[in-house]
């Protein structure tokens, strides 16, 4: 990350205002509506949905109603700031750009470049699982030869246009969408007694086998951190919107329409799962909660059909992340806070970029099959607890950027944040109470441990960046 010297960065940190980044060739704008709103949806249904919440059901039992209703509330919270800096000033690096203004550049880096870490291992442990599932299908195959089809698939498509970014996304997220509404349907009508073969099973599952809260209050809070983990994806939005017709616009339809998202596929979801199936029904760990449910239903191939959306969440987890992560650190190098190589654009790509973070993601695989429980858990680790670092900075980004706002330009404040400042500081507590409970769990303790540690390693490093290019700038300005 030392390809610009101090002083270039300096003299090359700008606004970033632009779909752009580079001030020379800017990004395209491929992206359409429909595009924005599929990926603002599919963002939202990831494979963490489809499988992880099964040990969160284990931990809570029915409440993970509550669990996915309170981390879905700082959820919206988060988007609600987010949406409005991404609506004022439209860029590619989105909280990066807004943290770098705002808090100041070290704070850019250090939200970009951890951001872009986690897309990229995001990439590698999404690609392990799609290729897990292809073996099964395929059993005479090898999973890395899965991997490495997924990876020159994906990284063809984001070298080629956004638009085929966007295309991919959005018949992905259409068959995820369409998935969970079935599956909602058809839990309604099972919980209704109207499903064929089925009787209305009322509150037995909620009250019975424990009550509502049948591990207490510490299996809840172990729902809780499952559940705000599941959430990651919904910032790639306000990445994309940069590079659509009209962003402004995009991203201000996106968020309005938060809430509703979360309300109806999470938790939604989780009210239906723990009413129609007993929480501590040993498929709902082995199988995952969906296909439990549709095998308690005696839905045909169930369990295939279910595979099947759980390959699409991946493969379009694995599609996102390298268009994310390429527009991130795209955005960073644009501001002199990464390599120059990674700055150039071609056909309206950053197809340097691209490539990086694909190739990044596919060495992340192999040291998953070398050293898996050495190099791969340390930089799962490191990540592990990243989403919430990015939510910390685009919380205190939006507090510092909304005062200037309506100082300067409040005529750009299309998405106004909910009851300012209360809430932001309300969803900065719920942050810090998050982080304060990984650090009463062992496992996620360790993770909290190396995120804090790459968190401070990368701070230090654009302090110092920022101070050497200040000491350049008054050398070269004295000279």
């Amino acid at each position: 990350m030392n390809g610009i010297p101090p002083s270039a960065a300096t003299a090359r940190e700008r606004s970033d205002a632009d779909p752009g980044g580079d001030g020379g060739t800017p990004l395209s704008n491929g992206l359409k509506q429909r595009h924005l709103s599929m990926i603002a949806l599919g963002g939202v249904i990831g494979a963490g949905l489809f499988v992880g919440s099964g040990a969160g059901i284990a931990a809570a039992g029915p409440s993970i109603v509550l669990a996915y209703a309170v981390s879905g509330a700082l959820v919206m919270l988060i988007m609600r700031m987010l949406g409005e800096m991404a609506a004022a000033n439209p860029a590619s690096g989105s909280f990066s750009v807004h943290a770098g203004r705002s808090i100041g550049p070290w704070a850019g880096f250090t939200a970009g470049w951890m951001f872009t870490a986690l897309l990229c291992v995001a990439v590698a442990a999404e690609a392990i699982g799609a290729a897990g599932i292809m073996t099964q299908w395929f059993p005479g195959t090898q999973t890395w030869m899965w991997v490495l089809l997924f990876m020159v698939i994906f990284c063809g498509a984001n070298l080629a246009s956004v638009s085929n970014f966007g295309e991919f996304e959005f018949w992905f997220a259409a068959l995820k969408v369409a998935a969970i509404g079935i599956f909602l349907i058809l839990g309604l009508l099972a919980i209704f007694g109207v499903l064929p073969g089925t009787s209305a099973p009322g509150a037995t599952h909620l009250t019975g086998d424990g009550g509502f809260l049948p591990k207490g209050v510490d299996g809840l809070m172990v729902g809780l951190l499952a559940s705000v983990f599941a959430y990651g994806g919904l910032e790639t939005v306000t990445i994309a919107a940069a590079e659509s017709k009209d962003p402004v616009r995009g991203v201000a339809r996106a968020v309005r329409t938060a809430m509703w998202r979360i309300a109806l596929f999470y938790v939604g979801s989780m009210a239906i799962i723990v009413t129609v199936i007993p929480w501590n029904d040993p498929s709902l760990t082995k199988s995952g909660p969906y296909v439990a449910v549709l095998d308690y239903l005696d839905i045909p191939a169930a369990g295939q059909i279910m595979n099947v959306v759980i390959l699409v969440a991946l493969l379009s987890a694995m599609n996102a992340n390298i268009y994310g992560s390429s527009r991130m650190a795209f955005s960073l190098t644009s501001r002199g806070q990464g390599p120059a190589f990674l700055g150039k654009v071609s056909g309206g790509v950053p197809r340097r970029a691209v490539v990086f973070c694909s190739a990044f993601g596919f060495l992340a695989v192999l040291f998953s099959f070398w050293w898996p429980t050495t190099v791969f858990q340390w930089l799962l680790n490191m990540v592990g607890a990243a989403v919430l670092v990015v939510w910390g900075f685009i919380a205190a980004a939006q507090l510092r950027m909304r005062r200037q706002l309506e100082r300067e330009t409040p005529e750009k404040l299309v998405v106004k944040m909910w009851a300012f400042p209360f809430l932001t500081w309300v969803a900065l507590a719920g942050i810090a109470a998050v982080l304060l409970l990984m650090l009463r769990d062992e496992d996620q303790r360790i993770q909290l441990l190396f995120t804090g540690g790459f968190a401070v390693a990368l701070a230090a490093i654009g302090l110092l960046r920022s101070k050497l290019g200040r000491t350049e700038g008054e050398r070269t300005a004295a000279g």
